[in-house]
């Protein structure tokens, strides 16, 4: 039958920047969820649990190299498989 694939463990530091340090692809592979202060978010960018904050975007603002430009959220940090 169908046996369900084995996920990956959530990295502490995770990225969705392929050009990061902190990408790790086969995470991509399934859907995260990120909790910031018990309050669900499906806008963050880069997360770290221990430090305990995200970066998010800040609206349509780009920096000069035309990536979104990204500010912290600091607060208590949950990554889990959907």
């Amino acid at each position: 039958m169908n046996e369900p694939t084995q996920r990956p463990a959530l990295p502490d530091r995770l990225s969705t920047d392929a050009r990061s340090v902190h990408h790790v692809a086969a995470v991509f592979e399934h859907d995260i969820g990120i909790r910031l202060n018990g309050k669900e978010r499906s806008d963050v960018e880069e997360y770290c649990i221990s430090e305990g904050w995200v970066k998010v975007a800040a609206g349509k603002t780009l920096d000069r190299k035309g990536r979104p430009l990204l500010i912290v959220l600091k607060g208590k940090v949950e990554a889990y498989y959907c």
